[in-house]
């Protein structure tokens, strides 16, 4: 006999009953400084492991905690009804260091309620994540239409270089036929969306040398070039005059069909007065389909502390992100031939790859799609679903490709424009969040009904 499945509306008030509690427990996880960045106290990514199982654990699920080498992820896991599809839900318990304390108008692993926003280091991403899916499942109780596979990861923000081992030690127990990775955005405050690209990442560090040792800046100066000045001028060759990235061999594509209003990205950007955009062509191509190129760091004498002498090295970190359809293996074999070719002066340039990952893009066609756009219309009310591609780099979703050729991929999310994922004051818009909670309630709902024809 066939279980039957909630009603919408049953499932509208079950989120709704169960929305206070979720809140409690987002709070919860978000006091846990969970960073598992090296120098940081490893022991907090235990404890936030530890209070992610306890979360499944409460929900029914067979629950335990794994790692390969890393930092400790949680599955947990609970049968599919007869015939009915299995759903993994993926988030990630592990979060961004908070930087410079002096730039959060609150303690970050204190959240603070401020005009309907939820403040705290991870209250966005990911932990929200995990609660959306914490939510569906407090929602249908017993009455679960699908199964469950719940891997929620612990080391996210500092490269997942576990994961892909994982993923193969504790495939069977994860495989599923509907995945659900709950670490992207919406389009808007009020418009949901499915991410469906994203670009790739290649980080490295170049060197500039140009003496044995630092001399005498007004002996030598005139003569002998200083290595900060050289790397200022080879920095300077990664850009042309319109802002695009002038590397030779990265993709670049043009295919982007939704308009990001210029007057909402200044101001979502926090762009300064008077600073222009760079590069060319659509907005949206720039940030999803176009690679961008930005200097993350200079080791180089502190001003406070430079003496009158010429610099004999000096280092940049920097980091390029790549259009869906580059490989980083080339992107970073074209950008270190940039670099060595356009040497200042002769100066000796080491480049050095520090980390990598995938773009991705996903055919979001499907009965499985259709069921999340529609779960998405009803909990926004009537407000279509943008299918919109992300500048930021999620590679493991890659693997997940790779692993699962089958499954269909759903890149959802918590954040917003003004989310500030990673930066001081990140929040989560608590209105949004609610709907995000309906939202995964009624997908696990329609891949249920989509699975039955």
């Amino acid at each position: 006999m066939t279980t039957p499945i909630m009603s919408e509306s049953d499932l509208r008030a079950a989120v709704e009953r169960e929305l206070p509690g979720v809140r409690a427990d987002l709070e919860r996880l978000v006091r846990i400084p969970g960073i598992a960045f090296e120098g940081f106290d490893h022991s907090h990514v235990e404890r936030s492991a530890e209070a992610v199982a306890e979360l499944l654990r409460g929900c029914g699920l067979d629950v335990k905690i794994v790692r390969a080498g890393g930092q400790p992820a949680v599955i947990g896991t609970k049968p599919a009804p007869p015939g009915a599809p299995t759903v993994l839900l993926y988030a990630h318990h592990d979060v961004q260091p908070v930087g410079d304390l002096s730039l959060w108008e609150s303690d970050p692993f204190e959240p603070v309620e401020r005009d309907g926003r939820l403040y705290g280091r991870g209250a966005a991403d990911d932990k929200a994540g995990i609660m959306a899916h914490i939510a569906a499942l407090r929602a249908f109780g017993d009455a679960l239409p699908v199964g469950v596979a719940l891997f929620i990861e612990g080391e996210e923000e500092y490269g997942s270089d576990s994961l892909e081992q994982l993923l193969a030690e504790h495939r069977d127990e994860i495989a599923a036929d509907v995945i659900v990775i709950a670490d992207s955005g919406n389009w808007d405050v009020g418009v949901p969306a499915l991410t469906t690209s994203l670009r790739g990442i290649v980080n490295c560090f170049v060197e500039v040398r140009t003496l044995d040792h630092a001399v005498h800046s007004g002996m030598f100066g005139g003569a002998v070039p200083d290595a900060l000045t050289a790397l200022v001028r080879l920095l300077a060759t990664l850009h042309d005059d319109a802002g695009d990235v002038a590397v030779d061999g990265l993709v670049r594509r043009e295919i982007a069909n939704v308009d990001y209003p210029t007057h909402r990205f200044r101001a979502e950007a926090g762009l300064a007065e008077g600073v222009q955009f760079i590069g060319t062509g659509r907005i949206t191509d720039r940030l999803w389909n176009k690679p961008a190129l930005a200097v993350l760091g200079v080791d180089a004498p502190a001003t406070g502390e430079a003496p009158n002498a010429l610099v004999p090295a000096a280092k940049a970190k920097l980091s390029v992100r790549l259009a869906p359809g580059d490989e980083p293996n080339r992107a970073y074999a074209a950008l270190r031939a940039h670099l060595e070719k356009h040497a200042p002066w002769g100066a000796q340039v080491t480049v050095t790859f520090e980390h990598d990952g995938d773009p991705c893009v996903i055919d979001a066609s499907g009965p499985m799609f259709d069921a999340a756009r529609s779960a998405f219309r009803t909990a926004w009310n009537g407000t279509d679903p943008v299918d919109m591609g992300v500048g930021g780099s999620i590679p493991f979703i890659a693997t997940f490709q790779e692993m699962f050729p089958a499954a269909a991929i759903l890149v959802t999310g918590v954040e917003d424009p003004h989310a500030r994922a990673h930066g001081p004051n990140e929040s989560l818009h608590l209105g949004e969040f609610a709907r995000v909670c309906l939202a995964e309630a009624l997908l696990l709902r329609n891949v249920a009904e989509a699975a039955r024809g």
